[in-house]
């Protein structure tokens, strides 16, 4: 491709570049076929992780080296130069194929990390991180959260102590997804105490097979073990690993913490989607309560999905997304809520017991998970601040 070619063109290209790659993914036909999951958090062993994984890297590698991955990114990089929604058109032409599905972790690398590291990297950074990133021979995940700070992430206690030319980390990270397969830990140290919180925190980016990195697996309420704690014991990272100046890490936190909300807009339309399909496919009249709920899910879903247009019209614009973002994550986890409370109307006893009937009891898991997005990505309770600092004026948190 040569050029920026129209949206349509684009689209047309990656369709025919498509087929000859992978095979179109089969319809739904019938209700009732194919696989009834609608697993809100990824609910597997390790072993099944590793193997996914391995799968899904196997795919963006093929995406990467003919030319259909990285789209935004200069050509040193393996990119073409496309404005960034040129990704998202990729994406509604991809979703009518059989792919392999994937994981947060890979989203957070070529989404999140690999752009901070375009950010605020150095040149050495750059050039030796950047492509391994966004091809997927190397993954990172975020190693951001605490139990002490809670949804306040400038309260981090991970200590960063400065050791000759490189650092020492320790401390205690949580709800990390990815842990287990990624190369890379994006960690958020305190490195200076005695400043204002925002101020003393720099960035690293730690290897996770290094000495004194301990990964457990969290054991969800579904089961799996998708999340992870990690326990950094005297961690050596040298500073040649430190992304960002000593003390900005707050604004580097910042730019990934945006990208993550800008990702986050179109969480819970697939699942919105599945039980208006069980609404239409029940065996039974629906009540006049059900059939109102239905309607406000559907009503929903197509307010959500213009929000998402209207980030991507930003984009197009050339400007970066601000409150759209925590607006569109908001919205999504409330669609999440609302999935469960239709569901829950429509299945009553059928989605506590297990009779093996095809999508009743596979509900459970997106009960189950969608509570999770309430405080993963920010929670609701963040989001609220940002819009009524940002959008309404109102009063900011005094800084401690």
């Amino acid at each position: 491709m040569s050029g920026i070619p129209e949206p349509e063109e684009f689209r047309a290209a990656a369709r025919r570049w498509l087929t000859g790659v992978a095979r179109p993914r089969a319809a739904d036909g019938e209700w009732g076929s194919g696989s009834d999951s609608v697993a809100v958090f990824d609910n597997w062993t390790e072993e099944q992780e590793r193997e996914h994984t391995a799968r899904v890297q196997e795919w963006e590698r093929t995406r990467y080296d003919q030319g259909w991955s990285a789209f935004n990114w200069q050509q040193e990089y393996g990119g073409q130069g496309l404005p960034a929604y040129y990704e998202q058109l990729y994406r509604a032409e991809e979703a009518a194929f059989d792919v392999p599905h994937r994981p947060e972790i890979f989203p957070v690398t070529q989404a999140l990390v690999a752009p901070a590291i375009g950010l605020w990297g150095t040149e050495e950074q750059k050039n030796r991180r950047l492509v391994p990133l966004l091809r997927t021979d190397e993954l990172a995940c975020q190693l951001f959260s605490e139990t002490e700070a809670g949804s306040d992430l400038a309260a981090v206690r991970t200590r960063a102590v400065r050791d000759g030319d490189g650092w020492v980390l320790t401390g205690h990270k949580v709800w990390t997804s990815g842990a287990r397969v990624a190369t890379w830990g994006v960690a958020v140290c305190r490195t200076d105490p005695d400043v204002r919180k925002h101020a003393g925190i720099t960035v690293f980016l730690v290897r996770m097979d290094a000495p004194g990195v301990t990964v457990r697996p969290i054991r969800q309420m579904t089961g799996g073990t998708s999340f992870n704690e990690v326990y950094l014991d005297g961690v050596r990272v040298p500073d040649t690993d430190r992304l960002g100046p000593v003390g900005e890490g707050w604004r580097v936190t910042l730019s990934v913490l945006a990208a993550e909300r800008l990702d986050s807009g179109g969480l819970g339309l697939d699942n919105a989607d599945r039980a208006l399909d069980l609404a239409a496919n029940l065996p039974r009249p629906l009540t006049g309560a059900e059939h109102q709920r239905a309607a406000d899910l559907h009503i929903r879903t197509l307010v959500q999905r213009l929000m998402g247009l209207r980030v991507t019209a930003a984009l197009v614009a050339g400007r970066e997304p601000g409150a759209e973002a925590s607006v569109g994550k908001l919205y999504a986890t409330e669609t999440m809520r609302r999935t469960s409370d239709l569901v829950s109307e429509l299945l009553g006893p059928s989605l506590v017991a297990d009779t093996g009937e095809w999508g009743t009891y596979a509900w459970t898991e997106h009960l189950l998970g969608a509570p999770g997005y309430s405080i993963a990505g920010g929670t609701d309770e963040i989001q609220r601040t940002i819009l009524a600092e940002r959008v309404l004026g109102l009063p900011k948190e005094p800084v401690r």
